[in-house]
C-alpha cells in the first residue's frame, strides 16, 4: 500500500522502517527537511519537499499517518486538510485524548474527510519486536488500513475496537495500567533497596530470578533488570518522573463514571510529588523505566 507519514520521532521513525522494508511505499514529510532527509535515508522512505508535495505524491484516495504529540494534531489537521481531496483517510497513531479524538472524527466526516484512531505501544522496542494497535474507527477504514496494522503489530497484537476514539480510550487506560504497574515495582525495589532486614540485596539479581517463573515477570520487569546490571544504584538519576496525560484523562473518565481507581491515583500522586522535588529509588527507577521503553528524557525539563 501507499500511506503519507507525518511524524518521525521515537516511534514514529521506527514504524516507517518496518513498513518499508515490508515492501509499503512510504513517503515522509515535517517541518525539518533536514530530519526528513535523514530519515529517509535511514528507513528507505520517499522524502517530500512539502506537505503539498507529500498529497500529490499520494495521488487519488491518499492514506496520511499522524504520529505526533497530542497537542500538534489540530495545527497538521489545518495544514493538510485544504490540500486532500474529499474522501481522504487520516490516521491519528499518538497519544490524543480520545474525547477530542471523538470530535475532530465528528467534523472531519461533517467535511468529507475520513479518520481512524490508532493507540500505539511497543515504544522503542517496537522497531523489532513491533507494536501493539488499539484501532477506532468505521470498518471500511480499517480494512484499508489493514496491511500496515498487520506489519506495525506482532502476531495478535492489533484489534478493531469500535468507532472513532475507542482505539485512544483504550490507549489511554492501557497507559494508566502501565503507571500502576510501574510503581508497583517501584515501591518493591524501594523497599529491598532500602530496607534493613537484609541490606545489600543485589536489585539485578532479585530481577533475572523473579523473571523465570515468577508470576510478576513481565517486560517491564525485564527493563529493571538490565537498568540494575548497568547501574545498580541509578547514579545520575534525579527522580523526576514527567507524565504525558492519559492517566489523569483517565482519572478525570472515571469520575464522570462515579468510580475510584485507587492504585492509579496513587501512582499519579507519585508523579506530581516527584515534579515537586519529592523523590527517592523508587522515582528514579520510573524514570530508568520510562527511559528504557519509550526513550523518554530523564530529568525535570529544561
Amino acid at each position: 500500500m501507499k500511506l503519507g507519514f507525518i511524524g518521525l520521532g521515537r516511534m514514529g521513525g521506527h514504524m516507517v522502517t518496518r513498513l518499508v522494508d515490508a515492501g509499503h511505499e512510504v513517503i515522509i514529510a515535517g517541518r525539518n527537511p533536514e530530519h526528513v532527509a535523514a530519515a529517509a535515508k535511514t528507513s528507505g522512505a520517499i522524502p517530500a519537499s512539502g506537505y503539498t508535495d507529500l498529497v500529490k505524491r499520494l495521488g487519488e484516495d491518499p492514506i496520511i499517518w499522524l504520529m505526533v504529540p497530542q497537542a500538534a494534531v489540530d495545527d497538521q489537521l489545518e495544514q493538510l486538510l485544504p490540500l486532500l481531496p474529499k474522501g481522504a483517510l487520516i490516521v491519528d497513531g499518538g497519544n490524543s485524548d480520545f474525547r477530542l479524538t471523538v470530535k475532530r472524527a465528528g467534523r472531519l466526516k461533517a467535511a468529507g474527510f475520513e479518520f481512524a484512531d490508532c493507540g500505539t505501544s511497543g515504544g522503542i522496542l517496537g522497531a523489532t519486536a513491533g507494536y501493539c494497535l488499539m484501532v477506532g474507527g468505521e470498518p471500511a477504514m480499517v480494512k484499508r488500513l489493514e496491511p500496515a496494522f498487520e506489519v506495525l503489530a506482532q502476531k495478535g497484537g492489533w484489534g478493531h475496537f469500535g468507532p472513532a476514539g475507542s482505539g485512544h480510550y483504550i490507549k489511554m487506560i492501557h497507559n494508566a495500567v502501565e503507571y500502576g504497574l510501574m510503581e508497583s515495582y517501584a515501591e518493591g525495589y524501594r523497599l529491598l533497596q532500602a530496607g534493613q532486614s537484609f541490606p545489600a540485596l543485589d536489585l539485578a539479581k532479585i530481577a533475572e530470578v523473579w523473571q523465570h517463573g515468577s508470576i510478576v515477570a513481565s517486560d517491564l520487569n525485564g527493563l529493571a533488570a538490565g537498568i540494575f546490571q548497568t547501574n545498580p544504584e541509578l547514579s545520575g538519576i534525579d527522580g523526576y518522573v514527567a507524565e504525558t496525560g492519559e492517566a489523569r484523562w483517565t482519572l478525570e473518565q472515571a469520575a464522570t463514571e462515579h468510580m475510584e481507581l485507587p492504585a492509579i491515583q496513587a501512582a499519579m500522586d507519585v508523579r506530581k510529588a516527584s515534579q515537586a522535588g519529592h523523590v527517592n529509588f523508587g522515582t528514579k527507577l520510573l524514570a530508568a523505566l520510562r527511559q528504557a521503553f519509550g526513550g523518554h528524557a530523564i530529568g525535570k525539563p529544561q
